[in-house]
């Protein structure tokens, strides 16, 4: 399933690795795109979302609803 998350805060390559972590945690398989200008964060991951939020949130960005 795709989910796309708004994530405030990413300003470069080291915040994009810190994302991508974050979402491998929850599920390690889950194929991550990122397009830091637009702050647009694709996940392809049968997860729950609130679960991939929360382990972005923990990592210090902002989610959007």
């Amino acid at each position: 399933m795709d989910q796309t998350f708004n994530v405030q805060g990413m300003t470069c390559g080291h915040c994009e690795r810190a994302v991508t972590q974050a979402v491998k945690t929850v599920d390690p398989q889950a194929e991550v795109r990122i397009d830091r200008a637009s702050g647009r964060v694709d996940v392809a991951s049968d997860k729950p979302r609130d679960a991939i939020t929360a382990a972005i949130t923990q990592e210090g960005y902002s989610v959007a609803p």
